[in-house]
């Protein structure tokens, strides 16, 4: 997420669209500031965001150009 705010951790359920190395450097939008959540065993401290597709299932909202890390949503 950029400098500012740094790495963070997020919990989804995405093996249905996405394989872990698809997501490895994907560019998505997340709120970063809402608090941190217990999701199962894991704290998610982001909101990914995503829509769901014709089965339901995850799929990320993101750029559909390079943007620099750390933008703000609106």
């Amino acid at each position: 997420f950029g400098e500012e705010i740094g790495v963070k951790k997020s919990c989804a359920q995405l093996p249905a669209n996405y394989s872990k190395e698809e997501l490895q450097d994907k560019l998505v939008l997340a709120v970063v500031n809402f608090p941190p959540r217990q999701i199962g065993p894991a704290i998610s401290e982001v909101l990914t965001l995503g829509v769901p597709d014709g089965k339901g299932n995850c799929m990320l909202i993101t750029p559909d150009k390079d943007v620099p890390l750390g933008g703000k949503l609106y």
